[in-house]
This record gives C-alpha cells, structure tokens and sequence, in this order.
C-alpha cells in the first residue's frame, strides 16, 4: 500500500513537472508577444489618450503603471493558457505532496525532497493566490522555472524512500514551523522576483535596457517597488514566527532556545537582512535599486540556507539533507 502511494506520489510530481513545462513555454511566448507588440499598441493608445482629453490620459497613466487590483483581466490567449497549465500543474503537485503525506502517515516535509515538494507548491500557491489582489502574470516565467529547477533537483538528488522520523522531528512543531517558514519563503521568493524585474525597470526608465521591450507593458519601477516591498512585509511577519516557533520546538527537543547551531545563526541571518530592508525602506529612504537588491540578496540568503546549510554544515539539522 504505500509503495503504491509512493508510486502514485511520484507520477503527480512528473506529470505536474511537464505541465510547468509546458506552462513556461506559453509564459514565455507571451513575454516574447509583449516584446513585438507593446511599442506599437502603446503608442497607439497614447495617440488616442492625447486627442480625446484629460481624462483618458489619466486613464492611460494607470493602465500603463499600475498592474490592475482585484480580479485579474483575462488577458491574450497565451497568458491565459499559461495560467490555465499552472494551475493543473500545481493541483497535480499539491497531490503528489498529498499522496507523500499519506504514505508517510505525517506531514511531508520532514526530509530535503519532501521540503521541496511542499515548499515549491507554497511558492506556486502563494503566487496563484495573489492575481486575487494584484495582476502579477508577467512573473510566471520566474515562477514556473523555479519550480521546474527544484522539482528536477529534489527527484534526482534529494530523493529518498518514505522513513521514520528522527526523534526530535515527532513534534507538533514540525507542522507549525516548517510551513510557516515555507509559506515565508514563498512570499519572499514573489518580492525577490518582482525586485528582479524592477532593476530591469529601472534600467529602461533610465535609456537602457531598450532591447527588453517587453518591460514596456509592465507597472513602472516605483509601482513594482511598492509591491515588492508589500509583499515582503508578509514574508518577514511569517518568518519571524518562524523563528520564534524553531526557538520554542528548540527547548521541547534539546533544553534550550538558542544553541548557535548553524541553521538557527542562518535563520536569524536572513531576519536580519529583511529587517534591514524594511527598516532602511521605512526610515534612512533606501528607495530604487537599493531596496531592490537587498531584497534579492534576502531571498539568496533563504536559498543559501535551504540548499548550502543543509547539505554541507554539521549540526543538530543535519536531519533536514537526509
């Protein structure tokens, strides 16, 4: 029975693998779309704006700026076809995810694979979620080629049959813990992305980066700015309860709430860096690229940790590579 599960666990995550697939084709079709169309079609409806008045280029300025709130638009036909294969990818990864657990008989995450599943389906969740409140579709390439690599790396390297738990993971914490830092992860990976595409921005704002036209029909630099920022704002609230929870599981296994274990010092690390950000964005004007690429040296941070950490430092973590 549960090498079935197993089995079937396994089918999901390389069915959904293909399906990013071919959702990072259509993604990037769609960017290669932008890049031949959108000088034409904006200075089309510039043209248009000017001649009628006032009120359309006030029209105009928010379309052209501000990605829309609420409800996504639909979009060209292989934006919408992209969305379509994410979402049928991702309920195929969540089931694989699902199946792990079930043939565990625990929550999937107490390994280097099954980290990735769950994490790699929080970052695609997080970021389907989010087109609710902002139109963030121009990031889909970033997102399902993320997936893509960490799906592809945890099947052939971190793989590992379905195995007890070590004694100090049979907590209620590891449910609590780790998908926070998860959930965490996924919006910090959404901010480093959209910081990613604002230096790009901001680059074209300035008189360069003129052949990546495509930047023409995404929100300014200082719109994309502001997003990031929000966006991370969530990330860090999720990520200091993330460590606050690791120290309290701390003192339930080993009798302590810090024992300057290399995880823990990288943890801490990474809080600091965003609240570094935060704190520079909020008071000393850190505004532009400044923001922007502490942002993504943030998100570096949480990767290092994720893959270097676990993989080549000693510790009471070592669990987390098996």
């Amino acid at each position: 029975m549960i090498a079935t599960l197993v089995s079937y666990s396994l089918l999901s995550v390389y069915s959904a693998m293909a399906i990013y697939t071919l959702a990072f084709i259509m993604f990037t079709i769609d960017l290669a779309r932008r890049s031949a169309s959108a000088p034409v079609a904006l200075g089309a409806v510039v043209g248009s704006a000017v001649t009628v008045g006032r009120g359309s280029t006030a029209l105009l300025e928010r379309l052209t700026t501000d990605a829309p709130v609420g409800a996504t638009p639909k979009g060209p036909r292989q934006l919408r076809i992209a969305m379509a294969l994410t979402v049928i990818a991702w309920l195929l990864h969540v089931a694989g995810a699902v199946l792990r657990g079930v043939a565990a008989g625990r929550v999937p995450w107490a390994n280097m694979f099954e980290f990735t599943l769950t994490a790699t389906a929080i970052v695609v969740g997080v970021f389907l979620a989010v087109q609710f409140w902002q139109d963030l579709r121009f990031l889909g390439v970033f997102i399902t080629g993320f997936a893509l690599i960490a799906l592809g790396i945890a099947t052939t390297n971190f793989y590992v049959d379905v195995i007890p738990l070590p004694p100090a993971l049979q907590s209620g914490w590891l449910v609590i813990h780790v998908f926070v830092a998860s959930l965490g992860t996924g919006f910090f990976a959404i901010g480093a992305a959209i910081s990613i595409v604002q230096l790009l921005q901001t680059r074209r704002e300035a008189g360069q980066a003129k052949r990546l036209k495509f930047l023409d029909t995404l929100p300014s630099a200082e719109r994309l700015e502001v997003l990031a920022f929000r966006i991370i704002v969530i990330g860090f609230v999720l990520w200091t309860f993330t460590l606050m929870a690791g120290a309290i599981w701390a003192e339930r296994a080993w009798g302590r709430y810090w024992g300057w274990d290399t995880k823990e010092v990288w943890t801490f690390i990474i809080w600091t860096i965003f609240a570094g950000y935060i704190h520079a964005r909020a008071t000393r004007g850190w505004r532009g690229s400044r923001s922007a690429v502490l942002a993504i040296i943030g998100f570096t941070a949480v990767m290092f940790n994720f893959t270097i950490v676990n993989l080549f430092f000693k510790g009471l973590h070592a669990y987390s590579g098996l």
